[in-house]
Parts: structure tokens; sequence; C-alpha cells
């Protein structure tokens, strides 16, 4: 099953007067990138939500955001951090006496203050708690992987016709390169005999000279490895799961393959070739950089 790392999310659950919803975004990225937001109430969770997240996702940057609403009887109390308030009035002090200023602070003012007044939870049952969240978090993560999997298949199919082309453009070349060596003998057998007008030609010597151009432009053994990276990249796509790694090896590998094919070549329709085979391999390479 290929998935794509673009996906998209939503749960809204609420269970024991409590309400939850949950948001997940992916982009790709080369690992796992995971970042929440979340309220402070749940972030003793943080651990246990990356983990499950693994369950349903193993490359991608991956943005997760979470509400959490008490529905029931607040249990939540005001707490006065009064270190910190003496800490902001220092220097608040300290600042109207550099600049001479005067000090206008009020209590009003000064609990407003970040941390000086803070909402806490009363005591919750953690385990029912996370088993609420949980729930929340795999609804989510199930919807997520749909789109991701859906996105996948269009993706699948996009490749395996970019990968078929690629597969013409290699039997062309196949079938162009035998061409070439009668060509190149035809030729310098009647530049030969034009010099020599009628002596005898060295058949020899001319066969000397057309196997050493043949072996200096063979390209049997790339054309192999090309029919054989195309056929495992299409089996890949068809039976694998997470394998956006091995499929950006093998797309470099099919431009090295592509690359010396082109360095070898002294025929202008085989260059033209290789230089769409080396266009194609690069389509296909940032389709693949999409994959999970």
């Amino acid at each position: 099953m290929i998935k794509s790392m673009t996906g998209f999310g939503r749960s809204e659950v609420t269970v024991h007067d409590r309400k939850f919803s949950v948001e997940l975004k992916s982009v790709n990225h080369r690992y796992l990138d995971v970042n929440i937001r979340m309220p402070k109430a749940l972030n003793f969770f943080d651990s246990a939500i990356r983990q499950e997240l693994k369950k349903y996702i193993s490359r991608g940057k991956v943005d997760v955001f979470i509400t959490y609403e008490n529905l029931g009887e607040t249990t939540s109390t005001v707490k006065y951090n009064h270190d910190i308030a003496a800490e902001y009035l220092k220097f608040l002090n300290q600042m109207g006496e550099e600049f001479g200023l005067e000090n206008d602070v009020r209590i009003s003012t000064l609990s407003k203050y970040p941390e000086v007044l803070v909402m806490e939870e009363g005591d919750v049952d953690e385990d029912e708690l996370w088993k609420d969240l949980q729930g929340a978090l795999d609804k989510a993560c199930e919807v997520f992987v749909e789109t991701r999997v859906k996105e996948g298949e269009n993706l699948k199919k996009d490749l395996i016709d970019k990968l078929d082309h690629m597969m013409t453009l290699v039997e062309f070349i196949d079938k162009r390169s035998p061409q070439i060596i009668e060509e190149y003998r035809a030729r310098i057998d009647a530049r030969v005999r034009e010099i020599l007008g009628d002596a005898n030609v060295d058949e020899g010597r001319l066969l000397t000279e057309v196997t050493v151009f043949a072996d200096k432009i063979c390209v049997d053994e790339e054309i192999v490895r090309l029919r054989s990276h195309i056929a495992t990249v299409k089996k890949e796509l068809s039976e694998g799961e997470n394998i956006g790694r091995k499929l950006d090896f093998l797309a470099q590998e099919l431009n090295r393959e592509a690359n010396t094919i082109l360095s070898k070549s002294t025929d202008l329709e085989i260059a033209n070739c290789g230089i769409e085979l080396k266009t194609e391999i690069e389509k296909v390479r940032e389709q693949i950089q999409n994959i999970e």
C-alpha cells in the first residue's frame, strides 16, 4: 500500500463530559518530525501521543493540534505565583528608575502578566483522561491515513505511467545501438575505399576499428540495469510499504545509468533519447519525494 506524505485528518469526540478535537496535517520530510500544540493540561501526555502517532506514521512533517474542554463540573483552581509577580515588579521598578518614568502598575495589570495567576486542574484520573484522548487521536489518525492512501494511489498511477514511458525510451536505445555500429562500419568502409581507390582494403584492420568503436559506445550493461531498476520500482509500488527511501535510492541509480549512456553516446537520436530519459527520471524522483 503506497501512502503519500501529504495528509489531513480531523476528529471531534465527547466522552465522560470531556470534549476533544484533534487535527493532523502533514507535508514531506526526510524523517518523522512531529510538532504538537495542545493545552497545558495535556502536556504530560506528550510522549504517549508521539508513540501513538508512530503506529500510523513513519515519515513526514506532521503538525498536530489538540483542543480539550471539560464540560462537567469544574475542579479548577486559581494559583497565585508570588515569586513570579515579585520578579515582574522588581524589574518594572528598575525600568522606572533607569528611564525616569513613573511606575503606574496596578494589581489588575500585574495579575495579567504570564504565570502570575494560573488555572490548575484538580485531581483527575489520568488513565481515563488518556483513554479518552487516545480514542480521539486514533480516529483522527485513521482519517489521516485514508487521505494519505488515496493520494498514494494517485502517485502510484502517475509513477507507473512515467516508468512505462522510460522503458519505451530504453527499448529505443537498445534497438538503435546496433544500427549505429553498422552505420559506422559503412561510413569508415566508404571513406577508406574513397581514399585507396581500387587498392585492396584490409578487412582485418577495418574490423578492428569497428570493434574498438563498438566497445567504446556499448551500453548493454546500462540497458540491463535500467530495465532491472525500472522493474524493481514497479514491483515496490505494487507490493511494498514505507518504500520512499528505497525508491529514492533506485531513482539515483536510474539517473546514474542514464548519465553513462549519454557520456558514451555519439549518436544524436540516442543523445536526445537519453536527455528525455533523464527528464523522466527527474520527474519520477520528484514524485518519489512525496511517498512515505
